[in-house]
């Protein structure tokens, strides 16, 4: 066709519906990644500040997202060879261009399509409203890593720090990601969002359900399950459920519990993952809670075949389901089926793999230890283990889901065993205000 630079960025504009300066990259035969390192190393020659540009602010300034400085828009008129009005960045006046007209056969159209009708026109309109459509996500790939980023050292930090400055966190990147969301965003982009949305609303959930607010931390879970569905990611929405396990586990009812791990263990079964043996164990544990020890030493038997296929994991990361944390589930399970040797070797296993300061893992375990007590019917013994493990653990840690765990030992005790002087001072220690403690 033989058309100029100005000539074919003014039709990709006109045609395709995207801004000048987009126009003017294309028409160059340029992608994004190829005119950011073109204008990043003229901006480093032409100017002793250096100019910072490249492809993820190209790309906002494209579609509107941002809108370049006074120099830089001057770096960009000297790039393309083009006044700021050609680039749709500046109102100097109609640049004196070629004029980019088409040529367009009427007689290539077919007989019965007119080449002038209000519809004709219509069509035109909504084909252009549906390509800036298209063309508006306000989401760079770079911005994307760096929130996936943060949000891996927020699931690494999760795993030690306290609940309640965790969950302020939380909130604050699950509200950034959802105002990206609430915009038209591609596909890829929208799953990732909703991927985030996911982990971020499952960790609060699983904060609120420590601080003991029980309805918020249903709701949350809730919504993690929602995003999860809408990611499509079949082994997130197993994991968000095995997650979701925990809170009916501990407060009830059960069999919800029995029911989410059902379902994640049901989403897995296809291959062997972390995922299902996480969901296989907390089957097992709920199911032994229950008291159907024959289906709950089966899904055992399955988590262990599962896990030990497995490689193995680092356990700085809530959503990661390293060996001592299959270890508390186990001991969980091996607990409420009264086997206490077992549960107390798993116990030990596990509490050797905790580094000093992880959150409350290692308590809970020490309690189960002293579950195990009451089942062996050493009743003092028991709950001078569970009250030296609710005092040692660190004042931010101890929440009402360890005075739950905590009472669950004198709720176990036989006859009146739990009128004895250990068990007063259990209850009197979980009642006394937090800072009396």
């Amino acid at each position: 066709m033989g058309w100029s630079v100005p000539q074919t960025a003014a039709a990709i504009h006109e045609c395709c519906s995207v801004r000048r300066l987009r126009a003017y990259r294309l028409a160059r035969g340029l992608t994004l990644k190829q005119a950011g390192e073109e204008l990043r190393h003229l901006g480093e020659s032409r100017d002793a500040n250096r100019l910072r540009a490249d492809a993820d602010q190209l790309s906002l300034w494209e579609t509107g997202g941002r809108a370049p400085r006074a120099a830089m828009v001057a770096l960009l008129c000297d790039y393309y060879k083009a006044t700021s009005y050609e680039l749709g960045l500046g109102d100097d006046g109609p640049a004196q261009a070629e004029t980019a007209t088409v040529p367009l056969s009427i007689s290539s159209l077919p007989d019965t399509y007119p080449a002038v009708d209000p519809l004709a026109d219509h069509v035109d309109s909504v084909r252009r409203s549906v390509d800036r459509t298209l063309a508006a996500g306000s989401v760079s790939p770079g911005q994307l890593d760096l929130l996936d980023e943060r949000l891996l050292l927020c699931r690494q930090e999760y795993v030690s720090k306290p609940p309640a400055p965790m969950l302020k966190q939380l909130l604050v990147d699950v509200q950034e990601v959802n105002e990206l969301a609430k915009d038209r965003q591609p596909a890829s982009v929208q799953v990732r969002l909703a991927e985030m949305t996911a982990v971020l609303a499952t960790l609060i959930a699983d904060a609120l359900m420590k601080l003991g607010d029980l309805p918020r931390s249903r709701s949350w879970y809730s919504t993690a399950r929602h995003a999860s569905d809408e990611s499509g990611d079949l082994d997130l929405r197993a994991r968000v459920r095995a997650q979701a396990a925990m809170l009916p586990y501990y407060y009830g009812p059960l069999e919800s519990a029995i029911t989410l791990a059902r379902e994640a263990r049901i989403m897995t079964r296809s291959k062997p993952s972390p995922t299902a043996a996480f969901a296989a164990v907390a089957e097992a544990r709920a199911l032994a809670q229950q008291g159907n020890k024959a289906v709950a030493e089966t899904r055992i038997r399955e988590a262990r075949a599962i896990f030990d296929q497995l490689p193995a994991t680092s356990g700085e990361d809530a959503f990661a389901f390293p060996v001592r944390r299959f270890l508390l589930y186990l001991s969980g399970a091996f607990t409420a089926l009264g086997q206490s040797s077992q549960a107390r070797r798993v116990q030990e296993d596990a509490l050797a793999l905790y580094p000093a300061g992880t959150g409350i893992d290692p308590a809970l375990l020490h309690l189960e230890a002293a579950l195990c007590l009451v089942h062996d019917h050493s009743a003092t013994e028991a709950c001078q283990l569970a009250a030296a493990t609710y005092l040692r653990v660190p004042e931010a840690h101890r929440t009402p889901i360890l005075g739950a765990r905590a009472r669950r030992v004198i709720e176990g005790l036989p006859g009146t065993n739990q009128a004895t002087p250990a068990a007063k001072d259990l209850c009197e220690l979980l009642e006394l205000p937090s800072a009396s403690r």
